[in-house]
């Protein structure tokens, strides 16, 4: 009879704890087979598990494994461009440009230029090198008392929480460094953000932490005592965020410690519910006269919107209620489904929400369309990490970027997907002490501004390529994108732009015609 597996292992470290006793009664393998034994018999009788009651021991292999996996995948098995979500070459040319170090590439593009991956901006016979060192945005319409003049790249919206203490120092140190922003998070603002002065966009999400009542209700003192700071140079309404989409969460009252508690103006200790939806505002007209609100009670700083796009008709609500009002946001930053930094429920990140490309385009031609875009600058935010995207984003309609994950690789990250344990080893997304521990904030800060400041020289080389004047003449016509193998066509020839006024004059002659019809300034709901 053969003995089953599940008894071959306890019997035989059994055996080997007889064997080193009859050694000698100390000897020093006594150490390692009698607790191998203890394991061995505690996994023999446990109820919980199947496998290690079925195979103690041996069964531990595979959650071994299973922690081992992508760090094996990454480093042995992956190649240069399948890692996901950021491959190696996306994650090494960060790295590259925030030490400094050489970031060209030999021998060719690795990618399969016949195959649907590869598209392209088209350059210029007689490339333009008499162009401006750098290019700031100013950002600020009519009703804007002062206007903020913004780095073309800027850090997207990361958490003091979901972040650390030294990551968000370093991040904002970066920024005072290079001249550019550095977006808060819903989070607030937190004594780290404060230390070195980098200029902030502070956002506000629908739990209002840092200005919200007892009740979580919005606090419009706490509110301007907070907005009307040099630092804070403007503020955002997140409507919704690329990873999550019209999700609200709770932050358990385990990890609301006594900092979190003073910068989100929580209870220590408490759970802390972020909303769905906003309480302040439940209709486009709503939404606006917030807008408006917040920028009177900021003394005139620019107001604008975060929103992952879902539904199309929505967009077009707020431009109808824009055009009924006359009260129009500073700015809009899309972002895309293919963003986040942080957890997120699983079929939200993968299948809810608008990618940023479509999404974009969708914003463009609804500000374009209304006439309306001269007014409103568009930000976008998702995967940015290269010269080479900030130029599509801007062809697509955006006038900015903003970046998550790149700045979070800048400072160290090496995307081990430990976001949402706190067991993050390079003391990024963690509040573990010893784990910040190896952040240290300087060295970081400097390869912060680095990153930024050579991919925006990389961003510059494009534009000099492509012959133009300013990044904001790349066109969807200067882009080309392959249909198939053997077929590439521009991008105005593959996704619809709307001519200027479009939708004031024809509506129903576009392509946003249904969308249009069921879009009414006075609520988000379909009305047609």
């Amino acid at each position: 009879m053969v003995l089953p597996l599940r008894y071959v292992v306890p019997l035989v470290t059994i055996a080997a704890v007889a064997a080193s006793a009859a050694i000698s009664r100390f000897h020093w393998t006594l150490w390692i087979t009698i607790p191998i034994l203890l394991i061995t018999l505690w996994d023999f009788l446990q109820p919980r598990h199947t496998l290690r009651r079925n195979y103690p021991l041996i069964a531990r292999l595979r959650w071994l494994s299973e922690d081992l996996r992508p760090y094996v995948r990454s480093y042995f098995i992956e190649g240069d461009l399948e890692g996901r979500p950021y491959s190696h070459d996306e994650r090494a040319l960060i790295y590259a440009r925030a030490k400094n170090e050489l970031d060209t590439h030999p021998m060719g593009t690795e990618l399969d230029v016949y195959s649907d991956e590869y598209r392209w901006l088209g350059h210029s016979i007689v490339p333009n090198a008499d162009i401006p060192e750098e290019w700031r945005l100013p950002i600020g319409g009519p009703d804007c008392k002062q206007p903020y003049s913004s780095a073309l790249l800027n850090i997207s919206a990361m958490s003091f929480g979901s972040l650390s203490a030294r990551a968000i120092e370093a991040l904002n140190k970066g920024a005072k460094l290079g001249n550019f922003a550095h977006d808060t998070g819903e989070g607030s603002i937190s004594p780290y953000h404060r230390i070195h002065g980098g200029d902030l966009i502070w956002e506000l999400g629908s739990a209002y932490f840092g200005c919200r009542t007892d009740t979580g209700r919005f606090d419009p003192g706490r509110f301007a005592a907070q907005a009307q700071s040099d630092q804070v140079k403007m503020v955002e309404i997140k409507l919704s965020q690329g990873a999550k989409p019209g999700h609200g969460g709770m932050l358990p009252g385990a990890k609301v410690t006594r900092e979190i508690a003073e910068t989100r103006g929580v209870p220590i200790g408490k759970d802390v519910i972020s909303p769905a939806a906003h309480p302040e505002f439940s209709t486009p007209i709503e939404l606006l006269e917030f807008v408006q609100k917040l920028r009177e009670l900021s003394n005139g700083k620019p107001v604008g919107i975060k929103l992952c796009v879902g539904q199309p008709h929505e967009v077009l609500a707020l431009t109808k209620a824009m055009l009924r009002t006359g009260i129009k946001p500073d700015y809009i930053v899309v972002d895309g489904a293919e963003g986040g930094t942080g957890a997120a429920p699983v079929e939200l990140t993968n299948s809810v929400g608008m990618p940023l490309r479509e999404g974009l385009i969708w914003v463009r031609n609804a500000l374009v369309g209304a006439s309306l875009k001269q007014d409103i600058r568009i930000g976008a935010s998702g995967k940015v990490h290269s010269g080479a995207g900030i130029a599509e984003l801007l062809g697509y309609g955006a006038d900015w970027c903003n970046a998550a994950r790149a700045f979070m690789f800048a400072l160290g990250c090496v995307q081990s997907m430990q976001c949402h344990t706190g067991l993050c080893p390079t003391g990024v997304a963690t509040q573990v002490p010893w784990r910040q521990r190896g952040l240290v904030v300087n060295d970081k800060a400097e390869r912060v501004a680095s990153f930024q400041r050579h991919t925006l020289h990389a961003f510059r080389e494009i534009v000099i390529a492509m012959g133009l004047e300013n990044p904001w003449q790349i066109a969807p016509m200067d882009m080309r994108e392959r249909i198939n193998s053997a077929r590439a066509d521009a991008v105005d020839r593959i996704y619809d732009f709307v001519p200027e006024g479009a939708l004031l004059t024809e509506p129903e002659a576009t392509h946003l015609a249904r969308q249009w019809a069921a879009a009414s300034a006075e609520t988000f709901r379909r009305v047609a």
